[in-house]
């Protein structure tokens, strides 16, 4: 996530849920995008280290993990620039000019310089973070999907090129011994089946087989897994896009929740300001009097009801709305309860890391630092495939 500072409740529902249910289910790296920020924002960067911190503060406040995932800031983890540098070597420019959102994002920000060499390269810089990781998984939004498929051409492309060791079966056959007599032979077996019958499910077992092996390397497993369907070593494995539910969060204007409308809930604002904000949000626009009947379906208002209350307070409010027997504040009423309720205990955990700065930055020392155990051994790996590795 691009440093911003402080979230809303568009990052909250639309991001930050999911990451709180996916750290419980996956191996999770969350990072600190400060280099991204610079695509965009390089002529004043000062705000960065600041937003940078609150960001995570807000994270950890919402439900993030320390413990259950890795957090970090990018920049922090320089294996990054390299692997980016190494992948713009055989990144055609064509695959860069042709990501949706490049002229998409220059068409809304005309008022930046945006001919820079970081903003076309960005794309391969979000590669580089995906791939430095070798993720099998990226939690992306439908307009993201574009940006996994192309890490996974990239990714493809740089197996093709690099991923056929001279010696590459030889090399295979060792990292099958390193899993025992009794593993090996299992593994051959299954091998066998698929490559000389096609079997998937013998395909299947092979690859969790070799995925459950603790006393192999990252490199000897990607080897066997080339070998067992035939191909060379996968230095680089492809990505999966794991699209994530669409959950919108409104603004208070209706629009999108974005600091760029002016029309969010911060997660920190105090429950008075969240109410001042709720409290005067427009409503149906034909409703000008008590008296009058509206329609739920064109006021912002209704829109958090679909996000904050149930089946029998969603009635009551079409009901009442459309005889005029609620008027507009009331109606309001439980929509300020609901999200008053929500950030009660992220703004008191909120609170309580602000309070203790060295906590957090002892999180984001000790993400930092697991990602670069990572980012090595992925660097590695690569150095020796494009040969680098001046030992």
């Amino acid at each position: 996530m691009r440093p911003t500072g402080r979230l809303h409740l568009g990052h909250y529902h639309g991001v930050l849920k999911n990451w709180i249910q996916l750290q419980h289910e996956y191996d999770c790296f969350f990072f600190v995008a400060d280099w991204h920020a610079l695509t965009t924002d390089y002529e004043d960067p000062s705000a960065i280290p600041q937003a940078s911190f609150d960001m995570v503060v807000d994270w950890l406040a919402a439900g993030v993990s320390a413990g259950a995932s890795r957090l970090f800031v990018q920049s922090r983890v320089p294996e990054h620039a390299e692997l980016h540098l190494l992948l713009s070597m055989i990144t055609p420019l064509g695959w860069l000019e042709r990501v949706p959102s490049y002229k998409d994002q220059q068409e809304k920000l005309k008022e930046k310089d945006l001919a820079t060499y970081g903003f076309l390269g960005y794309p391969l810089l979000q590669s580089a973070d995906i791939l430095m990781y070798r993720a099998g998984h990226v939690p992306v939004g439908e307009d993201q999907v574009a940006h996994v498929e192309m890490t996974r051409e990239i990714a493809r492309r740089f197996n093709h090129i690099y991923g056929r060791e001279p010696d590459f079966e030889e090399r295979a056959e060792q990292a099958k011994r390193k899993m025992g007599k009794k593993n090996a032979k299992m593994f051959d077996q299954l091998r066998r089946s698929y490559t000389e019958k096609g079997d998937q499910e013998a395909l299947h077992k092979a690859r969790a087989l070799v995925e459950t092996q603790q006393n192999i390397t990252v490199g000897d497993r990607e080897r066997l897994l080339g070998y067992l369907e035939g191909g060379g070593r996968a230095i680089l494995p492809e990505p999966q896009p794991l699209l994530t539910k669409a959950a919108k969060m409104p603004g208070l204007d209706g629009q999108k929740m974005s600091k760029s409308y002016g029309n969010t809930i911060a997660l920190r604002d105090d429950p008075v300001q969240v109410e001042q904000k709720l409290r005067t949000m427009p409503t149906d626009p034909q409703r000008v009097r008590r008296t009058d009947p509206g329609d739920p379906d064109v006021c912002p208002v209704w829109q958090f009801h679909q996000v904050y209350s149930d089946g029998s307070v969603r009635q009551w409010v079409q009901e009442g709305c459309r005889s005029a027997g609620i008027g507009c504040i009331e109606c309001k009423r439980p929509v300020i309860e609901a999200v008053r309720a929500e950030l009660e205990p992220i703004q008191s955990r909120a609170a309580e890391l602000e309070a203790q700065p060295e906590t957090v930055r002892s999180f984001i020392n000790e993400g930092c630092e697991a990602a670069r155990d990572v980012a090595r051994e992925t660097m590695d790996e690569v150095r020796r495939a494009m040969s680098l590795a001046h030992d």
